[in-house]
């Protein structure tokens, strides 16, 4: 019996060690296998081809501040009252056009007096040059001395000097009373009236600011690839926060599109030159204003859009992530180093770092890894020839 206990015993010891045997064995296979599967599976991706195509680059400006070269004040140049205006806010005006009129009394008391001058002096030249004609004639007969000749000729170039400041001091007189006029110093439209009727103002104060922003002006720099753009090139501005409130209140012009109106700005200037190497760059832009609807001053949230296309080498913005992307190769992903340009809001132009026909990643980048194993989705676009 007791045998029969022990033989019992070690069958069941023998039957436990196979059972633990046989599940570290399944253990291991599973693991094994597990550890198989993480190696060869492949994690489904959206992906797109390195392909040249045309865009049109577009930048994002957060603030621009336009100005205008043609802005000037129209300024008085003699003390006085002023009499008369010729023009009221926003009128047209054309340079050299009067604006304003000036009464300073003095004048026209000062140019009688020179007129009184001159007159004087043309009585003394006309006694003083009869005298020297006669002494001419007797010097000419060795009638009178020498003296006397000498005295009549110095007598007679004194009236002349004589008549000659007092034509000048009248001369400069009128040029006082032209002055009572306030012209524009330039061709635009009146932008603020400093002064009114019956104001008295000094040589040298404004009256009035005149103004032209038909064409306005804006400088940004570029730290991107601009060996496709040149001088001329023609960008359209847009505005998305389009508040066109006005500081001057100036008039908008007939036939504007308000809200919808895109902004002509052509690239005037480019410095340092592209012909120079340098990695930021100011661009100056002329912006057609003839819309009226923008004034000198900032504007924020603002789009220009180049209206030439660019054809390039280019991929989705989205598998760009700090000038790195992911490229396929042989079912693997690899992290690779890229140079980057212009782009439209959709595509970024890739100036360096892949070849036409690489196939990059445009999945969220999480969990995605150097050597993973993926399973390609090509987007439509990106198969189209």
């Amino acid at each position: 019996m007791k045998k029969l206990y022990i033989i019992a015993l070690v069958l069941i010891l023998i039957c436990a060690g196979a059972l633990i045997a046989y599940g570290t064995y399944l253990n291991k296979a599973g693991e094994q296998q597990i550890a198989t599967r993480m190696a060869t599976r492949a994690v489904p991706v959206n992906a797109a081809l390195a392909k040249n195509r045309n865009i049109f680059p577009a930048f994002n400006l957060s603030t621009v501040n336009l100005t205008s070269n043609d802005v000037a004040d129209a300024v008085a140049l003699i003390d006085g009252r002023i009499d008369a205006a010729f023009v009221q806010k926003n009128s047209p005006v054309r340079q050299g056009q009067i604006l304003f009129q000036i009464v300073n009394e003095d004048i026209p008391i000062k140019i009688k007096a020179a007129d009184a001058a001159i007159a004087r002096a043309q009585a003394q030249l006309f006694q003083a040059n009869n005298s020297f004609n006669r002494y001419q004639r007797l010097k000419d007969k060795n009638a009178t001395s020498l003296e006397k000749y000498d005295e009549a000729r110095l007598n007679f170039e004194a009236a002349q000097a004589a008549l000659n400041e007092a034509q000048a001091n009248k001369a400069q007189y009128l040029v006082q009373s032209d002055r009572q006029n306030v012209t524009s110093p330039i061709d635009g439209q009146i932008l603020i009236l400093y002064k009114q009727i019956g104001s008295f103002v000094t040589a040298g104060t404004p009256v009035a600011l005149v103004g032209d922003f038909s064409t306005l002006y804006f400088s940004t720099t570029f730290n991107v690839s601009l060996q496709n753009i040149q001088i001329g090139d023609i960008f359209n501005l847009k505005f998305h926060n389009s508040n066109f409130t006005k500081a001057y209140d100036t008039d908008f012009a007939p036939g504007n599109l308000g809200d919808e109106q895109i902004f002509p700005a052509a690239i005037a200037d480019i410095s340092p030159p592209l012909n120079q190497p340098a990695s930021l760059r100011k661009i100056i832009f002329k912006v057609d204003n003839s819309a009226g609807i923008l004034e000198q001053q900032s504007y924020n949230s603002v789009q220009l859009v180049r209206n030439k296309p660019l054809y390039a080498l280019t991929v989705p913005i989205s598998a760009v992530l700090d000038n790195q992307v992911f490229v396929v190769e042989n079912d693997k992903i690899f992290r690779r180093a890229v140079s980057t340009g212009a782009n439209d809001g959709s595509f970024i132009e890739v100036t360096a770092g892949l070849r036409e026909g690489e196939i990059v990643v445009t999945s969220p980048r999480d969990n995605l890894s150097d050597g993973l194993n993926v399973s390609v989705s090509l987007g439509g676009d990106s198969l189209a020839k």
